[in-house]
């Protein structure tokens, strides 16, 4: 599914984060950027330990921000790592939002034309997926429809069910 904000194209699609051939994919990070399970671990087993060398250079940062490394072997240019929070710890909007929007920001800062999210807090950080996605894509829309030069923002899902579901809340947004 797709939808064009403001020339950028918004899509969704259902895969795995690490084969796409994207400027940046992002990590769905913990504070302490240990690349361990859950998308942190696809994306370090799919691109290699140089990864996770930068992440320790890097470390730690706060829920809402968001660093940038290289993407070592995967098809990806770059990987962004975004710290999303924890469900029950406070603020879990702000901290979601502004984990996009550091990403976001990161992707343009350095002068990319695609990036792509997981489903940031919806593992092991506990945030519901309904929740996380209406944040996730607010966020986002907000944010293209002022200047970027972002050509392409995908939400990449790894199961049918999530990518049900954010399909459905996208289709209920007014863009």
């Amino acid at each position: 599914m797709q939808k064009i904000i403001n020339k950028t194209q918004l899509e969704i699609i259902q895969g795995d984060i690490t084969k796409l051939e994207v400027d940046a994919i992002v990590n769905a990070a913990g504070s302490t950027l240990v690349m361990g399970g859950g998308v942190a671990g696809a994306i370090l087993r799919a691109g290699g330990n140089e990864i996770q060398e930068e992440c320790y250079k890097l470390a730690p940062i706060k829920a809402g921000e968001a660093v940038i490394t290289t993407a070592g072997k995967l098809k990806a240019k770059r990987v962004i790592h975004a710290v999303g929070p924890r469900w029950g710890e406070g603020e879990e909007e702000k901290k979601l939002s502004d984990a996009i929007l550091n990403s976001l920001k990161l992707a343009d800062e350095h002068g990319l034309k695609s990036i792509a999210f997981p489903a940031i807090s919806t593992g092991i950080f506990g945030c519901p997926k309904e929740w996380a996605a209406k944040v996730m894509l607010k966020a986002t829309i907000d944010y293209l429809k002022g200047k970027t030069s972002l050509e392409k923002v995908i939400f990449c899902l790894f199961s049918e069910s999530d990518y049900k579901l954010w399909c459905e809340i996208l289709d209920e947004i007014n863009v």
